[in-house]
């Protein structure tokens, strides 16, 4: 890694001195950041269960079949990087390498040392300000810890895939899996956020994610359509879209590009962003006197609040299940059996 103290950026952008990452952290992922952080000696049992998950090992490869960015191979990236490690106040530069594969990627890896990766299908597929916010949505993992998640998601599957035949000891592992996962898809939207701090321009950042949904052909694409898409996604029809998109959600570890779209635009609109923006952000001195009960509690409201919010009718029917409706169960033997209701009374719908 490189010192970065005497370093500036490329242009003029405004820089977030001693920002925690908790300003741009969502809070399910903060909290669980800010407890693991909590547990002393954690990182070191992590780094013995991960056993021959070797940091050393991997970065030695990617030095021998990569190309390592520097003022002589790929100078614009690695001034992108640099900018982002400056914004940020990161001081150690995250190196990073472009990989040949035509897969469109990026990744941040390693616990110690995090190390930067993006493939050449990404260099080729975005713009100068789009590659400036996914390269710094990859420095936010790297100061975020993110690769805990990561190394621990790879244990617990490597597990899981073990022990199989052992019924109860399998779905044990795979609720824990799944759980991972969703604080892995907040990890995500948490370095949305940091990629636009870094980036600070919003539509190149809404930019790059509709790319990586619709390809390199941007003149046949439109960020407000796109937007409008991820409306009409949201509100999904019926129940039944509401229970296909939480179980097509569950297996990934990523959120659905629409879905990260609208919600760094809502971010983006916040006065949460607005007070970053005028140097109201939590602090790395604070980091040791965070709460953990306080961000669980955030997370909990967060996520009461979304379900408050959504549109989708799986979430309006939690709704009514925490307000005690008696028509839930008409609901759901209405939507899947085709009947309408009319004064709290079912009738069957003629079919076409």
């Amino acid at each position: 890694m490189t010192d970065t103290t005497s370093k500036t950026p490329s242009r003029r952008r405004q820089r977030f001195p001693e920002i925690s990452t908790r300003a741009w952290e969502h809070p399910a992922d903060r909290s669980a950041l800010v407890a693991l952080r909590k547990l002393t000696g954690f990182d070191d049992v992590l780094k013995k269960l991960a056993g021959l998950v070797s940091e050393r090992s991997i970065r030695l490869m990617f030095l021998a079949t990569a190309v390592k960015t520097s003022e002589r191979q790929f100078p614009e990236l690695n001034e992108m990087v640099r900018d982002a490690a400056y914004v940020l106040d990161l001081e150690k530069v995250p190196d990073l390498y472009v990989s040949q594969d035509p897969t469109v990627n990026a990744y941040c890896i390693g616990i110690d040392t995090p190390i930067i990766v993006v493939t050449s299908g990404l260099v080729e597929l975005l713009d100068e300000e789009e590659l400036r916010s996914v390269i710094g949505h990859e420095v936010g993992h790297a100061m975020s810890g993110h690769a805990v998640y990561r190394t621990m998601l790879l244990i617990l599957t490597n597990i899981a895939a073990r022990i199989a035949w052992v019924p109860l000891g399998n779905l044990a592992i795979m609720a824990i899996v799944t759980a991972l996962k969703e604080w892995f898809r907040k990890a995500e939207l948490s370095c949305d956020r940091a990629g636009l701090l870094a980036g600070q321009d919003l539509q190149a950042s809404m930019r790059a994610l509709m790319k990586l949904a619709g390809g390199h052909n941007l003149a046949e694409m439109n960020v407000d359509a796109f937007l409008e898409q991820a409306e009409e996604y949201e509100k999904a029809g019926d129940l039944r879209d509401g229970v296909l998109k939480l179980l097509q959600v569950l297996p990934q570890s990523h959120p659905f590009a629409v879905v990260r779209v609208a919600k760094l635009k809502k971010w983006a609109e916040s006065e949460e962003y607005r007070s970053i923006q005028a140097g109201a952000y939590p602090r790395r001195s604070d980091d040791a006197d965070t709460s953990v009960g306080e961000q669980w509690k955030a997370a909990a409201d967060h996520y009461t609040s979304s379900v408050k919010e959504s549109k989708d009718p799986l979430m309006g029917l939690i709704r009514d299940v925490a307000g005690g409706a008696a028509t839930v169960g008409g609901k759901l033997r209405d939507t899947f059996t085709g009947a309408t209701r009319t004064n709290g009374s079912s009738t069957p719908r003629d079919e076409d």
